[in-house]
Order: C-alpha cells, then structure tokens, then sequence
C-alpha cells in the first residue's frame, strides 16, 4: 500500500502545486473492500473548500487515468486541520517542541503508542520526551503521527 500512496503523491504534487497549494500528505486505509484515499493540502493563508473542490477535480481526473490505486475507493481531499497528521521528516522537524501521537508499526519497550514532547529528528529517529524519558523512535516505523490540540 505504502509504493501506491509514493505513485499518487508522483502523479498529483505537480498539480497540487500547480494550484498554488503544498502537497502535506496523502493517507490510503481500507477496511474489507472499501477504501479511502485522503489528500492533505495545505497553503500558508489556509485552505477553503473551494481549493479542496478544486483539488479533487482535478486529481480524480489524474487518478482516473493512471489508475494507481486498485480496486474502488473514495477521493477526499482536506487540509491537515489542527491536530495535523504528520508525514514526513521535515514536518516533525517543524513541529519541534510540540505534543505529539506516535503509533508504531512494532513495539518498543513492550508499546506501540506513545505521547509526548517532539524534541527533534537527528538521522531519521524521531526524539519525544514521554513521562519525564527520553525516547528515539526510528521514523520508518511509525505507522500515524499527529499534532495533539
């Protein structure tokens, strides 16, 4: 699932961007044989349904086309809001100092979840301080983060 979610993000950040957007994350979950495609856009002034309408037109016409994704799903298209889903290695460099969710693909010291203060990202391992430790999560295995509010 993880190679279509990289095909869809090749195929539409030239459009995204071409709209005067930022391309912030795309999320593909699926339960039994319905499945849900979520593209996160983000701009500095903020995004207005119009620019999610607009989006959604044109990448489905996109996604139509190339097919990346098999079988049926749903398109929604979304700013990444206040609790944000965090996607890549730069935005937990940006949200430093921030409370964060971190689910894991596998567990550490026996935990999957894990809350607290992002502390930084040195050589891809995410730092959080939970419950007064100090941890470092390999940022290949996590599996969602997110901004807590």
């Amino acid at each position: 699932m993880k190679s279509s979610v990289n095909k869809v993000a090749q195929l539409v950040s030239p459009t995204v961007e071409a709209l005067g957007l930022q391309l912030w994350g795309i999320e593909h979950t699926s339960q039994g044989k319905y499945s849900v495609l979520r593209i996160y856009i983000e701009r500095d002034i903020g995004v207005t349904i119009e620019d999610c309408e607009q989006v959604s037109r044109q990448v489905s016409a996109i996604l139509d086309v190339e097919d990346p994704i098999a079988g049926e799903y749903t398109l929604e298209v979304s700013s990444p809001g206040t609790d944000r889903l965090l996607f890549t290695v730069e935005q937990f460099q940006h949200y430093c100092g921030e409370e964060v969710d971190i689910r894991l693909r596998s567990p550490v010291d026996g935990r999957r979840k894990f809350r607290g203060m992002l502390q930084g990202v040195v050589n891809r391992v995410v730092q959080i301080e939970v419950e007064g430790s100090f941890l470092e999560l390999p940022y290949e295995e996590i599996e969602k983060a997110n901004i807590v509010c």
